[in-house]
């Protein structure tokens, strides 16, 4: 079956950085884009990052820009975030996603990963 893992959260001081990673089994990697969304406790869960099959194309919601970057190694089934430049409000749990190449994410990911947890912190 298909299994979305990721890793990498934890405790971060404001102005840190974070990558996580997310491991992909059960499905044909270049077949699927991938993307990030968080959740906030009482929020609703968000889009945050995705890059395109073969991570050349990629988008990021406003509160991204400039300070996270999505990317993947097909070669190793794994995307990552890398996050930096962390505020209090980027604290969430953050959940790997795939959705086929040709689909939107508007219409929801075909797969999600369990979750890992951020938190921003002093």
């Amino acid at each position: 079956q298909v299994q979305l893992v990721e890793s990498g959260g934890g405790l971060e001081q404001p102005g840190g950085s974070l990558r996580l990673s997310c491991a992909a089994s059960g499905l044909t990697f270049e077949s699927y884009c991938m993307g990030w969304f968080r959740q906030a406790p009482g929020k609703e869960r968000e889009f945050v990052a995705a890059a395109s099959w073969s991570g050349y194309s990629t988008t990021y919601a406003d509160s991204a820009k400039g300070r996270f970057t999505i990317s993947r190694d097909n070669a190793k089934n794994t995307s990552y975030l890398r996050m930096s430049s962390l505020k209090p409000e980027d604290t969430a749990v953050y959940y790997c996603a795939a959705t086929l190449k040709g689909s939107s994410w508007s219409q929801g990911p075909d797969y999600w990963g369990q979750g890992t947890q951020v938190t921003v912190s002093s």
